[in-house]
């Protein structure tokens, strides 16, 4: 039986051989706790943000936590995904124009992935127009902006603003996470929904899903 309560920590700690055993261990038994020990390291990333918060942890430390979580996530995938691992559909994510984080960012797509999407990552610091081109070139109807810094509110808001010129905000939905998100910055940016963790993006953009 893995001890979630140490795995956190493990995560928290980025000791990769005891987070890499302990995941290895859960889908040994058959993945069956799979989203409790995705919980689990989700809760210990908090903790390397607490301690970089502190000074304790530093840029370095927040790169490393970022590619194990993407580990993790590799590790767990299969069991993410559920039984049959059913597509989805597909979907968009970047980071929006003026920002150049994309650790929060990749982790979401791993997750999105390995639950049943194909996500078009189109990188970093990309332009409202771009966004709203790509998706109408590919027919996608789901968006998911991401953002660390405050002044991704604006980029954010002016790439919902850039989907109604194009009159296609009726037929889109709109995700935004990160950092300065908030039900506040939700509704001034006029997406559809927000979410600070993996896990209410994936509900959020899955049930927009079955609903198409």
């Amino acid at each position: 039986m893995v001890d979630f309560e140490q795995l956190k920590q493990s995560m928290g700690e980025l000791d990769e051989d005891a987070v890499v055993s302990a995941l290895n261990e859960v889908m040994a038994d058959g993945g069956s706790q799979a989203a409790a020990a995705m919980q689990a390291c989700q809760e210990g990333l908090n903790i390397v943000g607490d301690l970089f918060a502190s000074g304790e942890y530093f840029v370095g430390d927040l790169i490393y936590a970022g590619e194990l979580m993407t580990q993790a996530v590799e590790i767990l995938r299969t069991a993410l995904a559920g039984e049959g691992g059913a597509e989805k559909g597909r979907m968009i994510m970047c980071t929006v124009k003026g920002d150049l984080h994309d650790i929060g960012k990749n982790i979401v797509i791993a997750m999105l992935e390995a639950s049943g999407f194909e996500v078009l990552d189109l990188g970093i610091d990309v332009a409202p127009e771009t966004i709203v081109e790509t998706a109408k070139k590919e027919g996608i109807h789901i968006i998911a902006l991401s953002g660390v810094l405050t002044l991704a509110i604006d980029s954010m808001k002016d790439t919902v603003n850039a989907f109604a010129a194009a009159g296609m905000r009726d037929t889109t939905k709109i995700i935004i996470g990160g950092a300065p998100v908030s039900p506040e910055a939700c509704k001034l940016v006029g997406a559809d929904a927000w979410a600070h963790n993996p896990q209410d993006t994936v509900r959020t953009c899955s049930d927009w899903a079955e609903a198409c």
